[in-house]
């Protein structure tokens, strides 16, 4: 009898003990579950570089401005991240996105991450959070030098470029980014670019424009063109 007792005492011991250490073990899962979301896959980075050089670079621009974080919207006057409701109203790409993949841009999207120095479309960036501008610490391309060209006197800045994260589809064939630029003369767009896979590499399919800031002119000015 007493061996009964005893074998009940260390099993009522155990549950207990048990019970105690699952909100411990609870607790470190979501916060290691919230730590890979924050942080943007390596791979991620190549198809930001693709959208960049196939869509906004030109052979003047010397340098890039991107917010440090990532956005969550798909316009600038937009409240709150965006939602399906917002692409099912839209129907972007004449609604032919996959629903998986419009489900994890969505979910991916309700918070900022940061984003890191891991760039490489061959123009020198810098960081800004806020209005700020960071300190200079990415650097990854030389600067190109012409003969008998004259040294540019302030390097020709692109704009200032924010992306969202990248959200792929469950079986990681498609993926999609929005990405903007605002200019210092109040022009912008923002765009969302979808992605096809092809083997081993990723190839940029379509674009949509989310929205779009034109030049503010008069009929008898007459437009604002570019130089």
């Amino acid at each position: 009898m007493k061996r009964v007792f005893s074998q009940i005492s260390m099993m009522t011991r155990l549950m207990v003990l048990i019970f105690t250490m699952l909100p411990m073990v609870a607790s470190a899962t979501v916060a290691e579950s919230g730590q890979k979301t924050d942080a943007i896959p390596a791979e991620d980075y190549a198809l930001y570089d693709q959208v960049v050089t196939s869509k906004f670079l030109t052979s003047a621009t010397q340098l890039v401005v991107i917010d440090r974080t990532t956005q969550f919207r798909l316009s600038p006057d937009q409240k709150g991240p965006t939602t399906l409701g917002a692409f099912q109203e839209r129907e972007y790409f004449d609604g032919e996105l996959p629903a998986d993949l419009i489900r994890e841009f969505t979910a991916i999207n309700r918070q900022p991450s940061r984003l890191e120095g891991r760039f490489h479309f061959g123009v020198t960036y810098r960081f800004a959070t806020g209005d700020k501008l960071e300190e200079p610490e990415v650097s990854l391309a030389r600067p190109v030098t012409v003969a008998g060209a004259r040294p540019a006197q302030a390097p020709s800045a692109l704009g200032r470029m924010a992306f969202s994260r990248v959200a792929r589809s469950l079986q990681n064939g498609h993926a999609l980014l929005y990405a903007e630029v605002l200019r210092p003369d109040g022009t912008g767009a923002g765009f969302l670019v979808w992605f096809r896979r092809q083997g081993r590499s990723w190839t940029l399919f379509d674009t949509e424009v989310a929205w779009t800031i034109q030049p503010q002119w008069t009929p008898e000015e007459g437009p604002l063109l570019a130089p």
